[in-house]
């Protein structure tokens, strides 16, 4: 087996470095010694994309907010299910990372971020989901893996009463959360439900039909009292 190159570095704002690397045509990003992700496991980040979709309300003009530009795969199956009058608007936190989607991993991309429908703004996720309410159809988080502040602390907002307030804010009647995570977590699931959501946790595979570790993703609609 040939042996994994790093292809370039990038420095997480509050948090530690990510690397990216190659073997064989397969890419995987690295959190200090722990994968964040691989180009041969994205089954279950498509499954976020079509499982929200599922849910999203169907009326004209959706709107889609999803936090992390990873290596691509959950908008690329959003593009797949979504019609033509949609507006993705994608949250990347770290601008190299936009840079190897447009470089060294364009392959993955497919021109995925030249679609028309689709908008890459560096910032924080949580900034936009803050900007303004009732906005969102649909929101997807895939910015760490699970529901706490892997990559940097300051995304346990998100995770948080607080967070998951201003997130059922930010969502139109009907909109769901969607969070993508690599393992259960039922404290989680219990703050979906005191933020008055009603909850659902899907188990899908890494590598979707073909199998692989067990992922969680939560869909979470709000309940308006």
């Amino acid at each position: 087996m040939k042996p994994r190159t790093m292809l370039a570095v990038a420095d997480v704002p509050g948090g530690e470095q990510l690397k990216l690397y190659e073997r064989d045509g397969a890419f995987s990003i690295m959190l200090g010694a722990g994968e964040l992700m691989n180009s041969r496991l994205s089954g279950s980040e498509q499954a976020l994309a079509t499982l929200a979709w599922d849910k999203m309300p169907k009326g004209a003009w959706p709107k889609l907010l999803i936090g992390g530009l990873g290596m691509g795969f959950t908008l690329r199956a959003a593009l797949a299910v979504m019609p033509a009058d949609a507006e993705i608007v994608v949250a990347e936190l770290v601008p190299e990372v936009v840079e190897w989607a447009r470089g060294p991993m364009a392959d993955l991309f497919a021109g995925s971020l030249d679609d028309p429908r689709v908008t890459v703004i560096v910032a924080d996720v949580a900034e936009l989901i803050e900007a303004q309410q009732k906005r969102w159809d649909g929101i997807l988080l895939d910015v760490d893996n699970g529901p706490e502040g892997l990559s940097r602390s300051g995304n346990d907002w998100l995770y948080r009463r607080p967070g998951l307030i201003a997130i059922r804010q930010a969502l139109r009647a009907g909109g769901v959360l969607a969070v993508w995570s690599s393992a259960p977590d039922g404290p989680f699931t219990n703050r979906l439900k005191r933020s008055n959501f009603a909850v659902e946790e899907k188990v899908v595979r890494a590598n979707g039909d073909r199998g692989g570790s067990r992922h969680v993703i939560w869909l979470a609609v709000p309940e308006w009292k």
